[in-house]
């Protein structure tokens, strides 16, 4: 959305970027840290990081910043008030219970994917991936197969600004990480309509994932199913795992 220039309020837009500057890599930030990140002087990201603490987004130790339990706020409400994890979540406990597996909904959000809704693995241990699969956890989407089913919903001039610029980081020694690689890995998701990835996030694990699309044909979240313990044999995941997927997709179209 974009927005006339009066309409923009700079103050909460620097702001939002110093919150956002915390992740997985750097859970605590001091002012340099937090500006060089934020692409704001020490001297602006310091008062911004004083502010967040004051109002109880941040705690500190009077050098370093980290985030406090009252950001779940957001997230939390997004949770409670959004119409797609609602709809979703009965079709994922549901998948679930049938397989023993363990299902995600996921969206993308710049250059990561975030998981909106998610079942449990029923039957058997959950084993917790280094970057999780909790509810709100961001995966790269380059390296994901719901990231790569979402990136193939998006016309081919957007999919070009998307990779413009941009590193694609390898996480493993299976990560694709050339811009024309991907694009062709891309391609064939069209083709396909569902999305294979093998170890490329993390060894060991390995994602189906198709394209949940709305009444009017639009992609609004992606589904996947994720292995983990061990490689599993790429045929046989499809034989088993896809058609139950692509049903579960027929049948949450009217409810999107």
């Amino acid at each position: 959305m974009t927005i006339a220039k009066p309409d923009f309020i700079e103050g909460i837009a620097k702001g939002m970027a110093v919150l956002e500057s915390f992740d997985t890599e750097r859970q605590r930030l001091n002012a340099t840290l937090a500006a060089e990140r934020a692409g704001l002087t020490r001297a602006a990201a310091r008062r911004h990081l004083l502010t967040l603490a004051h109002l109880g987004y941040l705690e500190t130790d009077g050098s370093y910043f980290w985030m406090s339990p009252k950001v779940l706020r957001f997230s939390g409400s997004y949770l409670a008030s959004s119409r797609l994890p609602r709809a979703l979540q009965p079709t994922l406990n549901r998948l679930a219970a049938q397989t023993g597996e363990s299902f995600s909904a996921v969206v993308l959000d710049g250059e990561e994917v975030v998981i909106v809704a998610r079942s449990g693995s029923y039957g058997m241990p959950t084993r917790v991936l280094a970057y999780g699969l909790h509810l709100g956890a961001r995966l790269p989407a380059h390296a994901t197969s719901t990231g790569r089913v979402l990136l193939a919903a998006l016309t081919p001039a957007q999919l070009s600004l998307w990779l413009k610029g941009r590193t694609l980081p390898r996480l493993t020694p299976h990560t694709v990480t050339q811009a024309r690689l991907l694009r062709q890995c891309i391609t064939e998701v069209r083709k396909q309509d569902c999305s294979f990835a093998g170890e490329e996030h993390e060894l060991g694990v390995q994602a189906l994932a198709v394209p949940l699309r709305n009444m009017q044909g639009q992609t609004v979240a992606a589904l996947n199913v994720v292995l983990s313990g061990g490689r599993h044999d790429a045929d046989a995941l499809l034989r088993r795992m896809l058609p139950l997927l692509f049903e579960a997709a027929r049948e949450l179209r009217a409810l999107l």
